[in-house]
């Protein structure tokens, strides 16, 4: 499992702000035309809500779309706890241009930051296992890289990025391709290199996809004891990965069982956003 890092996103964010800017501004802001075209402004971002920040370049990303001379001055960075009424950011340029993009900045930051705060609690939860916890596909359409990089910022690690990066070999997959070993043989001629994971709801399942060479073995809803004997019959000869029905209460448990991974996707899909106020100075 690899972590999303800043600079292979580059062309992501910069999609991402322009669709955010068709969307919000589309043919153009008529609120802010109520102000001279040549009005200077200030402006600080801060946040009501105690925080891990992530989205710094999603924010740069706006106002260098709308404006770049506008200047975004950062407080903090990515990755960075923050507590309420702590400054985030200051703006300087046009006033236009900073009320223009103040939604759309702060969408992106709100969001991820969101994220990042709640990989952060769960990391929290497992220190010192060593177990790595992991996002998942539950993510936003459209911001999926976003939302993993934030997962990142928290502490915690991303599973696969999509459908095409790695297999993961569910109880469908298995009984249309006739059996685990036929299903891990066959993924392995199709793409030779990439990760081969397979799904498992019993020790027997997990005996044939080691058997078959699974490079992981997602533990589907096992008991703590049979992910217990899981970890001593794979004996390092693959990665395990616990998923299914994990929250906070049973996290530590299930970590402490010796598996390498954990899925969780509450990572990216239960989150509440960062509150977050602009306040602008003339």
């Amino acid at each position: 499992m690899a972590n999303i890092v800043l600079t292979e996103l580059k062309q992501e964010i910069t999609h991402n702000v322009r669709t955010a800017l068709i969307e919000d501004i589309g043919s153009g802001d008529i609120t802010a035309q109520l102000i001279q075209t040549d009005k200077q402004a200030t402006a600080r971002v801060i946040t009501r809500d105690a925080a891990v920040i992530s989205g710094v370049a999603w924010v740069n990303e706006v106002f260098a779309q709308i404006d770049p001379t506008v200047r975004v001055t950062w407080l903090v960075a990515d990755g960075e706890a923050v507590q309420p009424n702590q400054t985030l950011f200051e703006l300087a340029g046009n006033a236009r241009a900073l009320l223009s993009g103040e939604r759309a900045a702060l969408n992106f930051l709100q969001t991820l930051s969101a994220v990042a705060t709640r990989a952060a609690y769960f990391a929290q939860l497992v220190e010192g296992t060593g177990v790595k916890l992991l996002d998942t596909r539950k993510t936003l359409p459209g911001l999926r890289l976003a939302q993993k990089y934030a997962v990142t910022c928290g502490g915690c690690y991303n599973h696969r990025i999509g459908l095409y990066d790695a297999f993961l070999i569910k109880e469908n997959h298995i009984m249309a391709c006739g059996g685990i070993a036929q299903a891990v043989a066959t993924a392995q001629q199709i793409a030779p290199g990439k990760p081969v994971e397979v799904e498992v709801e019993n020790l027997d399942e997990l005996q044939q996809a080691l058997a078959a060479g699974a490079d992981i073995v997602m533990l589907d809803e096992l008991s703590l004891d049979d992910m217990r004997t899981a970890v001593s019959l794979t004996a390092g000869r693959a990665k395990l990965e616990a998923s299914g029905g994990i929250n906070e209460q049973s996290l530590r448990a299930v970590a402490e069982t010796g598996v390498d991974y954990i899925s969780l996707g509450t990572l990216t899909k239960d989150v509440t956003a960062v509150d977050l106020s602009m306040r602008l100075t003339l």
